[in-house]
């Protein structure tokens, strides 16, 4: 059943993504156009990510009904199958976003979904899925009356929430929103106190296959006033300009609780998704492996920037062809 009153109304805020998890969510790749004959490719490394964090905790696979058998051959037996119709297969932006109160009750916030600003009609599946996923895990459902995806926005747990301006104020997602209506729906239904606005996502995040500027591209929080940020050192990087303007408004800027917030330098992958684009799950920190040849340095990054989690790299270049990484194609339910 859905709820009228906000989730911040009723106590509840979004967890840090570091926090324990009950489960993990994904979604099974269809046959999409973008894929370009790369379905089945995406469908391997989808399980690759499924098996790699369903080492540590329990995985739900969303699927189109009659896919059960698809989702069964590639993952095994250690992910849950729950058979919705879809239309698409990036679970962190079509998917139900988690709040939690202080008793320790999870509710599921149900944002609109349009497809990335209206790019593949259609998607009327995919906006009624947060409902049905709901419904099985027997959580209450708040209903936000703006489009939002999950890869726009991250938070540290402690009221703050970081996003981009690219995005966000994007004109194909809420038009008729301003800038301050936005942020006071973000505070209302994932229950933060500070919206931190960096101005942009990655350089390349635009055109048919892309989010405008999603914040997981570019950034992760490491920790409460810790932000891992992708700013690369090259000149004639095409992030470097972007990289240099968001380090530029995080410097100076204050959390929720006060704090200036610290930033990590992540590296790149030679023009592909950055290793910010990492899943954090319980005990491991799942980050794209594209063949890229900083990959061995950004998954040492990674291990420093996360000393409690054990860094395990994916195969991820057809997952960043889509124009992802494992961060987009996961979500996490709070325990």
């Amino acid at each position: 059943m859905s709820q009228t009153a906000t989730p911040k109304q009723h106590g509840f805020s979004m967890p840090a993504e570091w926090s324990p998890h009950a489960a993990t969510l994904m979604a099974w790749p269809l046959d999409a156009d973008y894929w370009q004959g790369r379905a089945e490719e995406a469908r391997r490394e989808w399980a690759g990510v499924a098996r790699a964090v369903a080492a540590t905790e329990p995985v739900i696979m969303v699927c189109n009904p009659g896919d059960e058998r698809s989702v069964r051959d590639h993952c095994g037996e250690a992910v849950e199958v729950l058979p919705i119709p879809i239309d698409d297969s990036w679970m962190r932006d079509s998917g139900p976003i988690f709040v939690r109160n202080d008793d320790g009750e999870i509710a599921a916030v149900s944002f609109r979904f349009n497809a990335w600003g209206e790019r593949f009609p259609s998607w009327v599946n995919d906006d009624a899925m947060p409902a049905a996923v709901a419904s099985h895990l027997g959580v209450q459902r708040f209903e936000a009356p703006f489009v939002l995806e999950g890869g726009s926005i991250l938070t540290d747990g402690e009221g703050t929430l970081l996003t981009t301006e690219m995005c966000l104020l994007s004109p194909n997602r809420n038009p008729t929103m301003t800038q301050d209506e936005i942020e006071r729906g973000l505070r209302e239904y994932l229950g933060v106190d500070a919206v931190v606005w960096l101005p942009y996502g990655m350089a390349g995040d635009v055109g048919p296959v892309a989010t405008d500027g999603h914040v997981d591209g570019v950034a992760t929080y490491i920790a409460p006033g810790r932000v891992g940020l992708l700013v690369p050192d090259d000149p004639s990087d095409e992030d470097h300009d972007f990289g240099q303007a968001n380090l530029a408004r995080l410097d100076g800027a204050v959390d929720a609780r006060g704090r200036s917030i610290e930033v990590e330098r992540l590296i790149g992958a030679d023009g592909k998704n950055a290793y910010a684009n990492c899943y954090v799950a319980n005990g491991v920190v799942v980050a794209p492996m594209t063949g890229a040849e900083a990959d061995e340095r950004g998954v040492e990054q990674l291990a420093k920037l996360f000393p409690d989690r054990e860094v395990v790299g994916v195969p991820a270049a057809t997952i960043a062809f889509g124009g992802g990484g494992p961060h987009c194609i996961t979500q996490q339910v709070p325990a």
